[in-house]
């Protein structure tokens, strides 16, 4: 009776689950609620959109719904992406290779610039320490 008790007792005063099945006691049967929900206040519609689509965004759901398949896709479609896909990919690798070789000769001008001011000062202090 105890046991029956405390149950009821649970069952009343812990917030309701939607989804789950009250009695069961197996783990694996509890499933999370999916889905985005927003508060609507004093009736705007228009922020609590914004803010539904700030969510959206955030948790990766908008990018999941823009690449959901509508229709079919032929095999000659596919591979006619994917070539596009790897130029696309190749390009960017070069474009990167390209940039990397420009900085590292920036970089390696301004430290040979800067050794070079560095090597005249030293120079110019010694010839002046000589003078005086």
């Amino acid at each position: 009776m105890n046991a029956v008790s405390r149950r009821a007792i649970t069952g009343i005063f812990t917030p309701a689950r939607q989804g789950i099945n009250l009695l069961s006691h197996d783990l694996s049967q509890v499933q999370q609620m999916r889905g985005i929900r927003v508060k609507v206040r004093n009736g705007n519609l228009e922020q609590a959109l914004a803010v539904m689509q700030r969510v959206m965004q955030s948790s990766g759901i908008e990018r999941l719904i823009k690449q959901e398949q509508t229709h079919h896709i032929k095999n000659s479609e596919k591979r006619i992406l994917a070539r596009k896909i790897l130029e696309r990919k190749i390009k960017s690798q070069d474009h990167a290779r390209k940039l990397q070789t420009i900085l590292i000769k920036k970089v390696s001008i301004i430290c040979y610039s800067v050794e070079s001011i560095l090597l005249f000062t030293i120079v110019w202090g010694s010839v002046r320490a000589a003078l005086v």
